[in-house]
């Protein structure tokens, strides 16, 4: 996620700036072949403007739906810090002797609480790794120059940033090593381990540590979590539809294509020699604002994919993890995730 109040344009360049080179040649060919009368012809301005804002309405719209999933991504995890807190704060106040025939030392329930608290840490973190697998249809899963251009980006503006953070949390410093083995062999690990936090809790109340309500409470926290768990996951397996991700890049495409062919020669009318090369910078200018419009869209519909306009997912399992280790009252537990270049992870 950037925090910076604004995007430099320096870095949208650095970000865009690769297009000028194809747009300037593809302006300057198109020029030359007027310069030197190989080609007379010139497109009405009115059709191809016509164009150029249907192609901007469509891109608009892949823009906002980009945005929504992105929102509801954050939304979600907005519920699952909510309710970690809730978790953590049953587990503190609902795990005692208070309903025990055979009441157990303070010790043994500080680790009981311990053991569901670090179990549901371990559930954040390999949540969270999961849906940083790529999917076919993300950028980094490409091949060509975009997979490699994506794989640059993850490393240098994404989740390469934090690195030295991501090897802190093996979930084996989380999970009981009778566990560990067992539950990261799953295919989906995060979904297993709610379902061994199901289990402790029948145990729990096997041994009548705690009673058929707080059972029936804690377990529906666990529902909680496995939806927002399926909400995730929904948005990370469920693309934003080809015909609106891709279909407006061909109009985009079509729309700069044609451009030059009206442009440049009702320019060149005004000066058959200055007009020509005044209408260059001009129609890059715009094929590139077009472009920077179909980009914004295309990296932001993907809101797990481990860039800079991601939810930022490490920062949000750090701050629960706090959160939950000091109602342990832990104070050894690692600081919250900075940002680095005004990118936070």
């Amino acid at each position: 996620m950037i925090i910076s109040r604004s995007v430099k344009f320096i870095n949208l360049v650095k970000w865009t700036g690769h297009h000028f080179i194809w747009l300037t040649t593809l302006m300057c060919s198109i020029a030359l072949l007027y310069y030197f009368k190989i080609i007379h012809f010139e497109l009405p301005w009115l059709p191809v403007s016509i164009i150029g804002t249907a192609v901007a309405f469509y891109v608009g719209f892949k823009n906002n739906q980009a945005y929504d999933r992105m929102w509801e991504a954050r939304k979600i995890w907005g519920g699952i810090i909510n309710d970690s807190r809730s978790w953590g704060m049953m587990v503190d106040g609902y795990i005692s002797n208070l309903f025990s025939n055979h009441p157990k030392g303070n010790e043994e329930i500080h680790s009981i609480k311990k053991r569901l608290i670090y179990r549901h840490i371990a559930w954040l973190y390999a949540h969270r790794s999961q849906l940083l697998v790529a999917t076919p249809w993300e950028h980094q899963a490409q091949s060509g120059i975009m997979g490699r251009t994506a794989k640059y980006y993850q490393t240098k503006f994404g989740v390469g940033l934090i690195d030295d953070e991501v090897t802190k949390t093996n979930l084996i410093d989380y999970l009981p090593a009778s566990e560990y083995d067992r539950l990261v062999a799953y295919a989906n690990t995060a979904t297993q381990i709610i379902n061994e936090q199901s289990r402790d809790l029948q145990n729990l109340r096997n041994e009548q540590i705690i009673d058929d309500f707080r059972h029936m409470e804690m377990v529906n926290l666990l529902k909680s979590f496995y939806t927002l768990q399926g909400k995730n996951e929904r948005i990370k397996k469920f693309p934003l539809p080809r015909q609106y991700a891709n279909i407006s890049r061909y109009f985009v495409g079509i729309f700069i294509a044609l451009l030059p062919f009206s442009m440049i020669p009702q320019i060149a009318a005004i000066d058959s020699t200055i007009g020509i090369w005044i209408s260059i910078p001009v129609a890059v200018l715009i094929g590139w604002i077009y472009i920077v419009m179909e980009i914004v869209g295309d990296y932001t519909e993907n809101p797990f994919q481990g860039m800079a306009n991601d939810i930022p997912m490490m920062s949000l399992c750090r701050t629960i993890e706090i959160d939950l280790r000091q109602m342990l009252y832990e104070t050894d537990i690692p600081k919250p995730i900075q940002a680095k270049g005004n990118i936070l992870m």
